[in-house]
């Protein structure tokens, strides 16, 4: 198996982009960055200079993700999505000149394994998505998301918890802190603000 770059995608040559993935028209992927197995990057998608992407990792249309971001294996980014790498964002210095690379400091957005960023979101580096968390589509996040969380809004917040099917989980009403997905069936247990998954 090989990977499908389209012709109008721009791919570095020291990019590595594992077996099976797809690059669409006008997609760019910078210098040194690692795409794993079986990803698909969107038209007009941009993956920064080293960033990480696991495998079976879905960067839908004009999703940019800046470097170092980091993306777990199964990570979904919406259209349009976001990922940060600026904590204090200035085209110039104090005294007007034009920064450059070695001006600042870039710091990441590391997106944990099968979580789900929605269209139009954005990740304000540095931040923390958890394992199978759903950002909902154009939340601003700006601290780090718990596995499992649900969060929407601008800031985002938690507004409640989610399985690994992406399915908005339901609190039993015979135990107390036990959540479970309607469509799974699968259980889960909160303590102290954080949502386990049993085994």
């Amino acid at each position: 198996m090989s990977s499908r770059i389209q012709p109008t995608a721009q791919v570095d040559e020291t990019a590595v982009i594992g077996d099976g993935t797809t690059v669409w028209d006008l997609a760019q992927v910078r210098e040194d960055a690692r795409l794993g197995s079986g990803c698909i990057l969107g038209r007009g998608a941009y993956v920064g200079p080293g960033v990480r992407i696991g495998d079976n990792v879905k960067l839908q249309n004009y999703a940019l993700v800046y470097e170092p971001a980091v993306l777990g294996d199964g990570v979904f980014v919406g259209p349009a999505a976001v990922l940060t790498n600026d904590c204090f964002p200035r085209s110039v210095d104090p005294r007007g000149r034009l920064k450059r690379g070695d001006d600042w400091e870039p710091v990441a957005v590391v997106v944990a394994e099968g979580a789900s960023l929605g269209a139009r979101s954005v990740c304000v580096a540095p931040v923390r998505v958890g394992r199978w968390a759903l950002v909902a589509a154009g939340a601003v996040v700006t601290r780090d998301v718990p596995d499992f969380a649900l969060v929407a809004g601008v800031p985002a917040r938690r507004i409640g918890w989610v399985g690994r099917a992406g399915v908005r989980l339901a609190e039993r009403a015979d135990e107390p802190g036990v959540w479970e997905c309607p469509e799974t069936g699968g259980l889960h247990d909160e303590k102290d603000g954080e949502l386990t998954e049993r085994a």
